[in-house]
């Protein structure tokens, strides 16, 4: 906005107020006087420059975009721990006993089943979600033998990304939050560590529960990696919505008289058939793991996308594309997807997975 106060703008402006008959020149007692006053006249602008574009949203940096959304009851998800799956020869492991596995340390946080404990991981973040193995203990537990971890039922969640926290912000004037709506059990499901995405659905019948004729909801939800959600995960956000024990009472964060049922979305298996061309010094089998990086990464972005789109489609121009990136491809073409010379359409609650690449 004050882009144009520039120095010389500034001192020219201060110049005309003084009259000609003064000697105003380079050097001069006159301009030595004003040139610092200038300088810090024009530092002023730019300050206020700032402090203006500081002032809204869509150009606000992180720390005040944070206090710009906080009056509005928006607040960015922080880091969350990862959750790790740990099985023991031992049936009885003490809670809060504490192990390292590779880079990371674990402590005993809730028994899944005896020889199975949730372990959860002192650094947050995602960089521990990829760590599985062997787990050494930091004291002394008789008996033990074995100790590893398996899988990551709840991978951890880095800081909600700035430009994700300002779109979240933006869509909260387009869909208020209140009383167990949808954007209301979108939030809520949403703020659970290690939930990455969430669709609502009217449920209208949950087997199990009583009084299926009042408020029943359907959770359907994909892990803080964009996977589908494990057990463990699943009756995390059950009992933190709507603990199972006392469904539709209102004990946890849905309204009194909601029965929530919570599952993971649905995976679509994708079986690829394509023709290439390559460089030479390249093949299909020098460059397979790479195409299947790069067909991964672009079922990534749709499982991103899932809970915003009725349905996902998986096209084939898009994987030729992701296919061409690659050093060595000089033209592809998709044959075939699952059997079928034509996109894939998903089912609304599905994300895709990787299944064969044939390359003919």
């Amino acid at each position: 906005m004050y882009e144009d106060q520039t120095q010389e703008v500034i001192e020219a402006r201060v110049f005309a107020r003084i009259p000609d008959s003064l000697d105003k020149r380079e050097g001069s007692l006159i301009q030595t006087a004003i040139g610092p006053v200038v300088a810090e006249l024009t530092q002023m602008y730019i300050e206020l420059d700032g402090a203006i574009s500081e002032s809204f949203a869509d150009t606000a940096t992180r720390d005040n975009l944070i206090r710009r959304a906080a009056e509005s009851g928006v607040n960015p998800y922080p880091a969350t721990a990862a959750m790790a799956r740990g099985e023991f020869n031992l049936n009885d492991i003490t809670l809060g006993t504490r192990f390292r596995c590779g880079d990371y340390i674990y402590y005993a946080s809730e028994k899944i089943e005896d020889g199975a404990y949730l372990l959860t991981c002192e650094t947050v973040g995602s960089a521990p979600n990829g760590t599985t193995g062997t787990l050494v203990p930091l004291e002394t537990v008789a008996g033990l033998t074995s100790a590893e971890i398996v899988s990551i039922p709840v991978p951890g969640t880095d800081d909600e990304d700035t430009e994700v926290f300002r779109q979240r912000y933006y869509d909260s004037f387009e869909s208020q939050a209140f009383g167990g709506n949808r954007a209301d059990y979108k939030e809520k499901t949403l703020a659970i560590s290690g939930v990455g995405a969430v669709k609502t659905y009217r449920a209208t019948s949950i087997t199990g529960d009583e009084g299926t004729e009042g408020g029943n909801v359907c959770i359907s939800i994909l892990n803080s990696s964009y996977g589908a959600a494990d057990a463990t995960l699943i009756a995390l956000v059950k009992n933190t919505l709507d603990p199972a024990l006392n469904s539709g009472y209102g004990y946890g964060l849905a309204p009194i008289w909601h029965h929530v049922y919570v599952a993971s979305a649905g995976v679509t298996t994708v079986n690829i058939t394509i023709t290439a061309t390559f460089k030479p010094g390249y093949s299909f089998a020098i460059l397979e793991d790479q195409i299947k990086d790069a067909v991964d990464a672009y079922f990534l972005t749709l499982a991103k996308s899932w809970e915003d789109e009725d349905y996902l489609i998986v096209r084939k121009a898009y994987i030729q594309n992701a296919i061409l990136a690659i050093e060595g491809v000089v033209d592809v073409e998709v044959t075939a997807i699952n059997g079928v010379d034509a996109n894939l359409s998903l089912d609304p609650n599905n994300i895709p997975t990787r299944g064969t690449i044939t390359c003919s």
